[in-house]
């Protein structure tokens, strides 16, 4: 957990430096290493000011080269790794063609959301004694407990076998801390979910409050824990996403509601729209530039610049989109691109560079295992380039979906047992929306309609492994059953630690 240990003494550290005057002697200033656990969080501003730095993990989802959506993308089967080479990113590679090992994997992946869950922690520590409100008092730690808890869900997903800490490391126990069972922390989240549910608002302003979590993204957080935990779980899953999702097609009694055009759903402008239950958020004015890049005070969007294809141009009178040039990872497979080609979702979700240079309407320089077929979800135009201070290739504004209501429609009828009436009516509303006729409600085609609606958005390698498909999809890329499900610890992460390295690797 050396990690860990490092975050908390960058941020003691930090708070030493900008906390010093300059006009002092050194021998003058007050002790400062207790900063953070004693003289922090004495009011409300300091107390919401340590709740974004909760939040801001959630960047994870699309944020910097290593994010949620590109990595697990890479490893389905819709898509491949893509990008410059076959050594641009070891661990994007790795997980592609399912030779990841502990040297390579992105050790992000592990410390990011370790880095949240540290921040959380600290918060509900120190909250009881903050002078402020009691109702938002419980509600910003209701708020860092469904944040802790999305954080540990990633984590037990990815590396099952893992520490759960519910209180900050100190340099006497750091190195002692052992691996809990995935039970063990699956108890932990749905513990952190149910008492947040009960604090939780059920909706906040968007144009002042957009983002913030509500009671409603709890619950389906909460459905969907219960749902990967197993069939034992199916019918506490339901009973959630009912409360999510209302009325199949529908307006929830949160405000949900399915867009009426599915495109809508990835425009740029459109943020905390009514079918957005958990959204990720990033901002065109961090200024976000290389030096500092991924290293979670970045405020762009990634996924953006890392779908795009290289070198991406026009002649003179074409009617192509106008997009800026990135570095074309995840590009689609051509069985996923036979799969969709008829649906009325293929426009929205691939973009056919193939057909449009055959056709001498735009060029561009294929990359790495490139098919010609591009995520269209997240590919920028060229007007929603930034203009302003950093790189422009890092700014980009677009939201992404952690959990949206087309998902959690389909994870529903997935735990009525795909079988009776509202089932039926979960998955017709989310062909209806698209203009596609009823077909009947089985785990079969449960399966192939996520897999359409929500193709690209990093949930398809989750899923395969939900329902013991990875072996029978991935096999032919290296997938190993018993071992692939899950990824290796980071090698640093158990050098002079308690923590055992996952089965096979």
């Amino acid at each position: 957990m050396k990690k860990i240990k490092i975050n908390y003494l960058f941020i003691a550290v930090a708070m030493i430096i900008t906390s010093a005057s300059c006009k002092k002697g050194f021998v003058d200033i007050q002790p400062q290493g207790q900063f953070l656990s004693q003289n922090y969080y004495a009011d409300q501003s300091q107390a919401f000011g340590a709740l974004v730095g909760v939040y801001d993990v959630m960047r994870k989802n699309s944020g910097g080269f290593e994010n949620m959506i590109s990595m697990m993308n890479a490893g389905s089967d819709d898509q491949l790794a893509g990008g410059g080479g076959a050594t641009d990113g070891a661990g994007i590679q790795g997980f592609s063609n399912y030779t990841l090992n502990s040297q390579i994997i992105p050790g992000s992946f592990w410390n990011d959301h370790y880095q949240g869950i540290f921040r959380a922690n600290t918060l509900l520590g120190k909250l009881p004694d903050v002078t402020m409100d009691a109702a938002l008092k419980a509600r910003f730690g209701a708020e860092a407990k469904t944040l802790r808890a999305l954080y540990y869900f990633n984590l037990v997903r990815m590396f099952k076998n893992i520490p759960l800490l519910l209180a900050p490391l100190t340099a006497s126990n750091m190195y002692s801390v052992s691996q809990a069972t995935p039970a063990a922390v699956y108890t932990q989240i749905e513990k952190d979910l149910t008492d947040a549910i009960a604090v939780l608002p059920t909706t906040v302003p968007a144009a002042t409050e957009g983002g913030r979590l509500t009671k409603g993204a709890a619950q389906a957080l909460l459905g969907k824990v219960y749902l990967y935990e197993g069939p034992t779980k199916y019918a506490l899953a339901a009973a959630q996403f009912a409360d999510v999702n209302g009325a199949p097609g529908g307006t929830s009694q949160y405000g949900y509601r399915l867009l009426s055009s599915f495109s809508d759903l990835w425009v740029v402008a459109n943020k905390f729209n009514t079918e957005s239950i958990m959204e990720a958020c990033h901002s065109s004015i961090g200024n976000s530039d290389w030096g500092w890049w991924g290293s979670g005070a970045d405020e762009g969007n990634s996924v953006n610049v890392m779908v795009g294809p290289r070198s991406y141009s026009r002649p003179a009178g074409s009617t192509a989109p106008d997009l800026p040039s990135g570095w074309s990872f995840n590009v689609f497979t051509q069985d996923f691109y036979d799969f969709i080609k008829l649906d009325p979702r293929f426009g929205a979700t691939v973009f056919d560079l193939k057909a449009l240079k055959a056709a001498g309407q735009a060029d561009y320089i294929a990359g790495y295992q490139n098919t010609g077929y591009f995520l269209n979800k997240f590919l920028p135009r060229a007007s929603d380039v930034r203009t302003g201070g950093g790189a422009l290739e890092l700014n980009y504004k677009q939201d992404t979906y952690v959990i949206r209501l087309a998902d959690t429609y389909l994870m529903e009828a997935e735990a009525l047992g795909a079988s009776g009436s509202r089932a039926q009516a979960l998955l017709d509303a989310v062909r209806t929306r698209v203009g596609l006729p009823s077909i009947p409600v089985s785990l079969a085609n449960i399966k192939l309609e996520r897999r359409a609606e929500l193709a690209g958005e990093g949930h398809r390698f989750f899923d395969l492994v939900r329902w013991g498909d990875g072996a029978a999809k991935l096999g032919s890329r290296g997938f190993v059953a018993g071992k692939n499900e899950i990824f290796p610890l980071p090698a640093v992460e158990l050098i002079g630690t308690t923590l055992v390295q996952n089965p096979g690797y």
